[in-house]
């Protein structure tokens, strides 16, 4: 099995360094990611792309979030590791419009020991249909949501969606309606 990098920056977001991705989890260094959010808009109602993580994923098993998200390898452009992890996580193929609309930073503690502290690169695109084919290790499901319907949820039952997952919404929703 390879070992898997993620690019460490400091506090200013500047890469310093690179670290193997458990590690750095373990460590919880500050490190780059980028997540997905794909969305639509169906009978005039604003939709999301969600995937539901495989139930063994290293952390947040189960939980539901955005499209897909991961982190660029050394030297990766975002919108280039996005599109690769569109394919290996879901199976998309289709040629999308991805717009890095910015990012945000959250540091998340896991009652397995890991930390998820990134400064993530929100990715966004509009598409009215996506063709999948699901890699089971990574997601269980794949669902278009209505942002009624994840608000809903998120005020009811919050610890259905992953820790990062109300900030990439409300960074997407912001960059839409402006």
């Amino acid at each position: 099995m390879s070992c898997e990098l993620v690019v460490v920056v400091d506090k200013f977001g500047k890469p310093i360094g690179t670290e193997e991705k458990l590690e750095a989890h373990r460590l919880g260094l500050k490190h780059l990611a980028f997540s997905v959010l794909i969305y639509r808009y169906n009978a005039g109602q604003l939709e999301f792309l969600l995937q539901k993580r495989a139930i063994n994923k290293y952390h947040s098993g189960g939980l539901w979030s955005n499209t897909c998200c991961s982190h660029p390898r050394p030297d990766e452009d975002i919108v280039l590791a996005s599109k690769r992890r569109l394919v290996e996580e879901l199976g998309v193929t289709a040629s999308l419009k991805l717009n890095d609309i910015g990012t945000i930073s959250y540091c998340a503690k896991f009652s397995n020991g890991l930390t998820e502290n990134e400064l993530d690169h929100v990715v966004i695109a509009e598409s009215n249909k996506v063709d999948l084919d699901l890699n089971p290790d990574e997601a269980e499901q794949c669902e278009w949501w209505p942002l009624s319907d994840i608000e809903q949820t998120m005020k009811a039952e919050p610890q259905t969606f992953s820790a990062w997952f109300r900030l990439v919404l409300e960074k997407t929703t912001h960059h839409l309606n402006n």
